[in-house]
Parts: C-alpha cells; structure tokens; sequence
C-alpha cells in the first residue's frame, strides 16, 4: 500500500511556471544558472520515469517562450501554453491540461515564487489537487522566494527539495540505481545537487 505522505512518482504531473529569461535575469547570475540547471534536469528526470509536464510562459507574445535549455529538455512537441493570468487555474486550457493528465499531485518549478509559483500553487490546490512546490526548483529575487514558500507551506502545500523529491519519486535503491546506470551519462547532475 502507497505511502500517503510521500509523493508517487505514478500520480505526479511535473507544472512548469514562467521559466522565461525575463524572469531569469532578475535573479543574480549564478542563481538563475543553478536555478535553470536544477529545473531542466528535474524535467528529463520526469521524462524518464514517465511523469506528464504541463509547461506554461507568461504573455507569449511580450516575453516570449521558456528558455532555450529549458525547450531542450522537454519531448519533442510539448506544447507551451501561454498564461496571461499569474495564477494558471484562471487559464482554462491550461487547468484542462492538467487534469487531463489524470494525476492528483501536482509538482510545481518555476518562477517567481511569490507571484505566479504560489498563486498557480494556491489555484492548484482549491482544484483538490495535492501540490507540492520544490523549494530550490523555485526562484525569486531577494526576500521574496522565501515569503513565497512561508506563505504556501502555511496554506498546506508541500514544500520538498530537489533531491527529497527525487528519491520519492525513485522508492527503491533498485530504481536508484537503474536510474543511474541508464542516465548518469546523458542526464549528469547538476553542480548544485548532491544526491
């Protein structure tokens, strides 16, 4: 019987919020490298062990779509949907997107954490899917990434680590292991992750 507290690798959706340069160049430089990093090797992550993405920019148009690495990380074909609201549970086709995927726990990176993170976190959630936010997969200048998580975690998101997260998402030294043995050369760890 599944653990009700850790999160299944088999109901999660990975959502992808705003990973946009706009927003990336807000942060300083070695964060947003790190961040970046620590994002795209979170979604080839989910490619390999079969976890759906809904990716989402805001205001296509104006800021343009997601970072170049973050596009090469994606399958071939994932659709970026353009957001025009902070929170993506007032985007319809985007909340559909989700559910369509039939999963309940939502696992949300991205940016900025105190603004379209935590209100698409927040819409998630009265939508009763489980959300949990990975707390270095998020980012925002300053003060506010941490203002941004105090504020989810008080309303009862989950807030995990890349690499908590990740080895939930594995559950056996078994999975571990064929996960590196099938990706340790194509999917190296980002510099700032130890697992």
């Amino acid at each position: 019987m599944p653990d009700p507290l850790l999160i299944d690798v088999d109901d999660s959706v990975l959502v992808v919020v705003d990973v946009q340069k706009t927003f990336l160049h807000k942060l300083p430089e070695a964060e947003s490298v790190m961040l970046l990093e620590r994002i795209c090797w979170l979604i080839r992550v989910a490619r390999w062990a079969g976890v759906p993405q809904v990716v989402m920019a805001e205001d296509l148009a104006g800021n343009g779509s997601v970072h170049p690495s973050v596009a090469g990380a994606l399958a071939p074909g994932t659709q970026v949907h353009d957001k025009m609201h902070f929170g993506l549970a007032a985007e319809e086709g985007i909340l559909q997107a989700v559910r369509e995927t039939d999963r309940k726990t939502a696992i949300v990176v991205g940016l900025e954490t105190d603004v379209c993170v935590c209100q698409s976190a927040f819409g998630l959630l009265e939508q009763n899917f489980r959300v949990a936010v990975v707390a270095d997969a998020v980012g925002s200048p300053g003060p506010d990434h941490a203002y941004g998580l105090q504020r989810m975690r008080a309303a009862g998101i989950v807030i995990v680590g890349l690499k908590g997260l990740f080895y939930e998402w594995m559950r056996t030294v078994s999975r571990s292991e064929q996960f590196h043995a099938e990706c340790d050369e194509t999917l190296p760890l980002p510099s700032s992750v130890r697992l």
